[in-house]
Parts: C-alpha cells; structure tokens; sequence
C-alpha cells in the first residue's frame, strides 16, 4: 500500500469513526428505549423469530430457513447500500451501529417471506406470485405506514415502486438460489451409499 493509499484509508476510517459516534449519540438522544419507536422496533424483532419458532414446519425446517436467511441477507445488503447513498434513512433504531433497520431486515421481513413460502411449498402453490403479491404489501402499503409514522425516510429520488422493484429482485435471487442449493442437496442425498 502506497502511503497515499495509507493516509486516505486512515482519513476514511477516522471520518468513519466520527459517524459512528454521532449515531451513537443520535441514538442516546431520540431513539433509545424511552421511545415508542424503540419497543416497536424491538417487536418487529422479536415477534416474528418467536412466531416463526411455533410456526416453522419442523421437516423441512432447515430448506425454509435457508430461504428466509437468504431473503435477510439480500435485504441486509440492499439497506446497507440504500443508507450508505442516503436514499433511505431509519430516524429510529434499536441498534445505532448496526447500518441497516435491524427489526426490518433480520425478523420481519425474512420470518414473513419464510412463512409464505412454506405455505407455498405445503399447499403446492407458486412461490413466484405470492411473493410478488407479499412484495407489493410491504413496498405499497407497510413502508408508506412506515414513512408516515416516521421509521422510515425516502430520499434522492426512490419511491415505493423502486422499493418493490427491490423486492422483487431480491424474491427471484431467494427463489433460484434456494433452488440451486435444493437440487444439489438432492443429488448428494441420490448419490450416497
């Protein structure tokens, strides 16, 4: 590394440094559990994982749950990214160091679409559609609640049809990639003695 190279990355991680800290703070000052924002953040965590624990069919408990951890991690990334460019923003947060709405990202969403799809794969139905048609809920009618209520900001020009345009990318990669690995599950199973 080239001590230009050196002194910019130091610049960026001291910058970084300074960002976190003033979350911090951000958060001691707005957002911690004297907030209704908070405790409600802090359901849409907890509920769902308790809810998905009962609920989960246990036979196929490891194929749903590679579907729903596949699901959380496009969305971790896609919100991570959208803070980072500052065309989403999360005013309350149970987590200040945590760039993306935790709640949001690791339960809500991810038990909602685990959920769906195993009523899908039980009931022999297209996982595609009633993806799309969960999409469209959370994209047209959660996250505009979501902005009203203030948990939410959108900027720089996205909306909430770039929201589902999200979602529904981020469906189609959890579909193939679970897929994919279904399959090659299958044929290891199909090749041992």
């Amino acid at each position: 590394m080239t001590n230009q190279q050196g002194h910019r990355l130091d610049e960026i991680l001291s910058q970084q440094e300074n960002v976190v800290s003033m979350w911090v703070e951000y958060w001691k000052d707005f957002s911690t559990w004297e907030t209704w924002h908070f405790w409600a953040i802090l359901f849409m965590l907890i509920i769902p994982l308790i809810v998905v624990y009962f609920n989960v069919d246990k036979r196929k408990a490891f194929h749903i749950g590679f579907y729903g951890f596949n699901i959380h991690v496009w969305f971790a990334y896609s919100d991570a990214l959208a803070m980072r460019t500052g065309h989403v923003t999360y005013p309350f947060q149970a987590f200040p160091i945590v760039p993306v709405h935790f709640g949001l990202d690791a339960s809500l969403v991810p038990v909602s679409f685990m959920l769906l799809y195993q009523w899908c794969l039980n009931h022999n139905k297209n996982t595609f559609l009633y993806g799309v048609i969960l999409s469209a809920f959370f994209s047209f009618i959660f996250k505009p609640l979501l902005v009203a209520l203030d948990f939410m900001q959108l900027n720089k020009g996205m909306n909430y049809f770039g929201l589902f345009l999200n979602y529904l990318l981020i469906l189609v990669l959890a579909i193939i990639i679970t897929k994919v690995f279904n399959h090659l599950n299958k044929q290891g199973i199909e090749k041992e003695p």
